[in-house]
Order: C-alpha cells, then sequence, then structure tokens
C-alpha cells in the first residue's frame, strides 16, 4: 500500500507565492497550513486550493513549524516554506517513492535559489540540500528564531528532483528580509553571548567576518559567474552578517 503524505506550511501574508506553492502539491494527500495573522488573502487561497487551515499566533520559525508538523496525519511529511515549488521531477520521484518501502527515515531535497529571477549555481546556493521528506516522528524543526534546522539522527538519502526556491523576486524584499532576519539573529547571538562588547570581538564580526564571507563565497566558490545578481547577492548577504553583530553589540551597550 502506498505511504500518505502531509505537506506542512506555515504562512503569513503570502497571497502572491501560496498558489504557486500550493499547485505544486495538490497531489499529496493532505496540505497543512498555519497562519499567524495573514491580512491579505492568504487564508482564502489555502482555503479554496484544500487546504486545512489553522490559526496561531507566532512562535518563531522553529516551533511554527513543529505546530504544522504535528497537526499532519499522514505517515510522512513534507515541510515547505510558502516561496517554495516542489518541480515536476520531484513530485513524480516522491510519489514514486512513497509507493514502494522507502528505505530512510529521511530525505534531502536539492534546492535551487532564484535572487532577482536568476537561478543562482554558485558560492555555496547549490545544490542546497535541505532535509525536508521524513516519516512523521523521526524528524523535527530546532526551536531557533530564525534559520531553523531539521534535528535527525540516522540515514538519509538525497532525491534527484529540485526543490525550487523562489526567494527574492526584488531588492526590496531581500533588504527587509535580511533587516528582519539580522534583528532576530542579533537576539539569538545575545543569549549566546556573542554582543562583540570587546574591540577585538566587535571588529572580527563587525567587519572581518563579513568581508571575509564575501570573498569566499564571491570568488573562492565562484560566485562571481552568476552575473550581476550574484554579486549583489554576496554583498548583501555579507552585509547581513555584519548587521547581526552590529545590532547585538547596540542592544547590549
Amino acid at each position: 500500500m502506498a505511504k500518505t503524505l502531509s505537506v506542512a506550511i506555515i504562512t503569513k501574508d503570502e497571497e502572491t507565492n501560496l498558489p504557486r506553492t500550493l499547485q505544486s502539491v495538490l497531489w499529496a494527500d493532505e496540505i497543512i497550513v498555519v497562519d499567524c495573522g495573514s491580512s491579505d488573502r492568504t487564508v482564502e487561497i489555502a482555503q479554496d486550493l484544500g487546504a486545512k487551515v489553522f490559526h496561531e499566533p507566532w512562535r518563531g520559525f522553529g516551533k511554527q513549524k513543529n505546530f504544522a508538523i504535528e497537526h499532519c496525519s499522514s505517515e510522512w511529511v513534507l515541510s515547505l516554506d510558502a516561496d517554495e515549488e516542489v518541480s515536476p521531477e520531484l513530485a513524480a520521484e516522491i510519489r514514486l517513492l512513497l509507493k514502494n518501502t522507502p528505505d530512510v527515515e529521511a530525505y534531502f531535497l536539492p534546492r535551487k535559489n532564484f535572487f532577482l529571477g536568476r537561478w543562482v549555481r554558485r558560492g555555496g546556493y547549490w545544490p542546497d540540500p535541505k532535509l525536508r521528506l521524513f516519516r512523521k516522528g523521526s524528524a523535527w524543526f530546532e526551536e531557533r528564531a530564525v534559520h531553523e534546522t531539521i534535528c535527525f539522527s540516522g540515514a538519509t538519502h538525497t532525491l534527484k528532483g529540485s526543490l525550487i526556491h523562489h526567494a527574492y523576486p526584488s531588492l526590496e524584499i531581500y533588504l527587509a528580509h535580511m533587516n528582519r532576519y539580522s534583528s532576530l539573529g542579533a537576539e539569538q547571538a545575545i543569549a549566546k553571548g556573542r554582543t562583540s562588547r570587546s574591540t577585538p570581538a566587535f571588529l572580527w564580526n563587525v567587519w572581518i567576518n563579513p568581508a571575509a564571507t564575501f570573498l569566499y563565497n564571491y570568488f573562492f566558490r565562484l560566485g562571481f559567474l552568476d552575473g550581476r545578481e550574484g554579486f549583489l547577492l554576496h554583498l548583501y548577504h555579507s552585509a547581513y552578517v555584519s548587521w547581526k553583530y552590529a545590532k547585538a553589540w547596540q542592544a547590549c551597550r
């Protein structure tokens, strides 16, 4: 008998992205959407496309995703972000996999990241494997405010089909996200005691480390081959690193 699959998605004001995401997984047995107070048509879109919608105040990325997983009733779970899309090749691969007996409890999916409409292939952004498909109960998200990762111990495999990440279609969206993420990252840095209070720590975290991050990804990992989009992505990502530690320093002055 084929294994059942639930798709778990968390949302807030995702009316632009959500139709594309949901259309790519309509073949799943169940779609769970956990919304934390959208003011646009996100909830209406989810319901129109057959998703089960739950309303939950924002808990942080990790806790919110775990809440969505808890409400999945299938044997297997596919966790997606609202700006991700399952490619037809990946959909076919997952459906074939679950028709048989999967040989491990969790699978990594290679992710194609798009920045300003361009697939970023270098600088560490491809294949960008993400553990997103797993047997329910065998994996969960680390409960961090941002950059949450899945906790899993055991054998895994990596599928061939791609998860498509329509991350940042404009600079305005990217910079707004990085501003928000750097504030959340600063909170984590403070919790870990990494507040850059000493002058050497300040110089390293706010200046040297961001510059080294740019040089490593842009030159040594061939990010320059991704054109102007690659340059802007790596430049502003290194700025995000600087902002995060500068905000932590500011908060603890």
